[in-house]
């Protein structure tokens, strides 16, 4: 096998290591997902974003996305905008606009050029969120699952559930800072009412000033851990947030990595998503024969 060629790129600190395989040459296993994203042995990285060619109609190009542990997820906010930038700064797509196939659905993004041409930022509309437990998916029972009780070894927390694509439990607490979030994150990450397990995101409303809603957020990614950052965690937090009567329809997410701007669209009942994307350096990577 050749060198493996690879982009590292972050999405306001969600980092991701970015692989060009449009001949499908690469068949990456996850222990060999989990070493790419090893930060003392690998390159470093929260997942691993696969450039396929599209196979559905009115898409440019495909996305798969890996946790750092291996496994393969639907959809991922920064990893989507980050795999933009990636298609938008070598030419692969020409205008403003293009679209992307996910695990997750077809993802239409819009993007803002710099004076160099290349990519600052990308608004990508998310789709409608989805709420019943059904397509989540979780054994939570209700139309939706909206400030439910969920017992777990360390108490009772109160979930508000969303899909993004992939599924998220977002829990109100008052202090988003010290929130034990390495404790709680995993036990409801791998609660059994979860089947395909879920995202943690622990949000704080924060409005300040009229009319402008801020939130802050943490978020225990499945299958990584707490991340810097998390696109579809924000965009599932601001539907929570409506749903659970906490902000209006436009919301400053606030992550430690940075702000994410998300509106909830009454109109069309979409999630749109604004936030930018970052190439840090490219390399090569020697694979051994096993």
């Amino acid at each position: 096998m050749p060198d493996l060629a690879f982009t590292k790129m972050h999405g306001l600190g969600n980092d991701f290591v970015v692989v060009q395989d449009l001949g499908e040459e690469w068949d990456l296993t996850p222990p060999a997902i989990e070493l790419l994203c090893d930060r003392h042995f690998g390159i470093g990285a929260d997942g691993v974003l696969i450039v396929r060619n599209a196979t559905v109609p009115g898409a440019d190009y495909r996305m798969l996305y890996f946790n750092a542990d291996g496994s393969q997820a639907e959809m991922c906010g920064n990893g989507v905008r980050c795999f933009a930038k990636y298609l938008v700064d070598r030419e692969l797509v020409r205008g403003d606009s293009l679209a992307v196939e996910t695990l997750g659905g077809v993802k239409r993004i819009d993007v803002v050029r710099g004076a160099d041409g290349t990519m600052e930022t990308a608004t990508v509309d998310m789709g409608e969120p989805r709420l019943s437990p059904a397509e989540i998916p979780t054994t939570l029972p209700g139309p939706r699952v909206q400030d439910a009780a969920l017992e777990t070894e360390y108490g009772i927390v109160r979930v508000t559930a969303v899909s993004m694509g992939n599924p998220h439990a977002v829990i109100w607490v008052d202090d988003a800072d010290a929130t034990p979030v390495e404790l709680i994150g995993p036990a409801v990450e791998n609660h059994p009412t979860f089947p395909n397990r879920t995202n943690v995101e622990f949000a704080e409303a924060a409005s300040e000033g009229e009319g402008e809603d801020r939130v802050r957020l943490r978020v225990w990614e499945r299958g990584v851990g707490e991340t810097l950052a998390c696109g579809t965690g924000a965009c599932a937090t601001v539907v929570a947030a409506v749903i659970d009567c906490r902000t209006g329809r436009d919301v400053t997410v606030e992550l430690p990595g940075g702000e994410l701007f998300v509106r909830w669209d009454e109109s069309d009942g979409h999630v749109y998503m604004t936030g930018p994307a970052t190439e840090v350096f490219t390399g090569m990577l020697p694979v051994p024969g096993e």
